[in-house]
């Protein structure tokens, strides 16, 4: 049966060779300095690495279960493991081997695909690479403003935006009109890359924060928003599959503005959630098909009660524990398996939550959301597990033109890896955008971890990996 490796969640590691397990079984590895394994599988994952308890020695710890050895990785980086495919939790950050993986946009697919197997006892719950699919989620995007002067006014195209690559930060500037420093950045290649994680996934799904007007108009400043509705062809071309209105803009043309957005996201063929032409219709969850499955996408704002949808009037769903728990119901009567819960809320350019945000998130998922995306503060914010399900505060700007400083500057996407209805893999994808208007890698490892650190520094005591 398949058997992958893992370690702490928190790495910035995504792949693993044979001859780096070597090195750790002899000692040689300045990366890791212990292999941990649980107990009833050793002898059969030592002897698929070609190697034994004895070849270990001290260096081969054995954990009772799977649970005390996630424990044991969250609480030292410097070990590495190895489970099987079926035991693989969001608790763990799984590797890919000889760079293949069996997580992600980029996963095998079929057995025969990976071939990291060892000779295991039956397994109650065996693991099917072909019962995987994958969500990416972004944060904000405008098209107002300067993402609409780079595509429109400078002739760059509806495309632009989403053809990222990997970017590095090579200095930064004092200062910006607002007296920060701004960073210096410049690209490394890979173009499309951006483009590549949004349409490989299953679903794509990110905040659209601006109303798309028939009659709109291009704003050189302010925070009243309006987009080209022509610009959402972007959207449709990277692979965006759906979007939540439900924010403090979407109401900025009016109400017919907000019905003229629907109408156009959908004759693009874009499905939305958070938004209609009534509260019914803006507390209706939209529904997505992938793998025999039923995803449920739940749309709020907690920010701008004047744009809220009325017994007759178009606006947005206003987030509150009751609604939410009524459309929950709703969504699985309708049959929905996965539940994303995805709320405008916060305040904006801080990271850490406030009590009653927390409160709130946590009564979402109490509710029986299956995860909580937040946005909102164009910060990236904290990431919390409550109850074993996952809760992003925010994932900061995706598309957005506020480079005026390094935090509004980098947001993060979401690569989550499900296995039927449990989510096994969240990867965490830090970005930086350049020409205020388009989204490009951060390398993790690099200048990535000014961003991710901003989360882990966010999420004490809400985060236990």
């Amino acid at each position: 049966m398949p058997i992958v490796p893992v370690t702490d969640f928190r790495t910035t590691m995504f792949s693993l060779s044979p001859a780096t397990v070597q090195g750790v079984v002899a000692g040689t590895n300045s990366r890791w300095r212990t292999l941990e394994l649980v107990a009833g599988d050793a002898d059969g994952i030592l002897a698929a690495l070609g190697t034994t308890r004895s070849a270990a020695g001290s260096r081969l710890v054995l954990a009772n279960s799977v649970a005390a050895l996630e424990r044991d990785l969250a609480a030292d980086s410097r070990r590495l493991a190895f489970v099987r495919a079926s035991q693989v939790s969001p608790a763990v950050r799984a590797l890919a081997w000889s760079g293949r993986s069996l997580f992600g946009v980029d996963r095998v697919t079929t057995r025969t695909g990976w071939k990291l197997t060892a000779r295991l006892t039956a397994d109650a719950r065996p693991f099917q690479p072909s019962g995987t699919w994958t969500i990416v989620a972004g944060g904000d995007i405008l098209l107002d403003r300067g993402v609409y002067k780079q595509v429109r006014l400078l002739g760059k195209g509806v495309d632009f935006p989403f053809d990222g690559g990997t970017a590095e930060i090579t200095g930064r500037r004092c200062c910006s009109s607002f007296d920060w420093p701004v960073p210096i950045t410049r690209r490394t290649g890979n173009a499309g890359a951006v483009r590549h994680l949004l349409s490989s996934a299953d679903i794509a799904v990110a905040n659209f924060e601006n109303p798309a007007p028939n009659s709109f108009s291009y704003h050189t400043q302010g925070t009243v928003f309006s987009a080209d509705p022509r610009l959402i062809a972007g959207l449709r071309n990277a692979g965006i599959d759906v979007v939540s209105i439900a924010n403090n803009h979407i109401g900025d043309a009016g109400r017919t503005g907000v019905l003229q957005t629907i109408a156009n996201l959908e004759k693009y063929g874009l499905r939305h959630a958070g938004g209609g032409r009534n509260v019914v219709a803006a507390h209706r969850p939209a529904l997505l098909r992938v793998h025999g499955l039923t995803v449920a996408i739940l749309g709020y704002d907690a920010i701008a009660a004047a744009y809220a949808a009325g017994s007759g009037t178009p606006g947005s769903a206003r987030l509150t524990l009751t609604g939410v728990r009524a459309d929950i119901r709703a969504a699985r009567k309708a049959g929905a398996d996965v539940v994303i819960v995805y709320p405008h809320w916060g305040t904006e350019y801080r990271a850490t939550p406030f009590a009653g945000q927390q409160a709130l998130a946590r009564g979402i998922i109490d509710a029986g959301a299956d995860m909580v995306i937040g946005n909102h503060a164009h910060w990236v914010g904290a990431m919390e597990v409550y109850k074993g399900r996952p809760i992003w505060y925010a994932l900061g700007n995706f598309v957005f033109d506020q480079t005026w400083s390094e935090p509004t500057s980098e947001g993060l996407l979401l690569e989550l890896t499900f296995s039927g209805s449990r989510l096994v893999q969240a990867r965490l994808r830090p970005t930086i955008i350049l020409d205020g208007a388009q989204p490009n890698f951060l390398d993790p490892a690099g200048d990535g971890r000014v961003v991710l650190g901003q989360l882990y520094d966010a999420s004490k005591k809400l985060l236990p990996w």
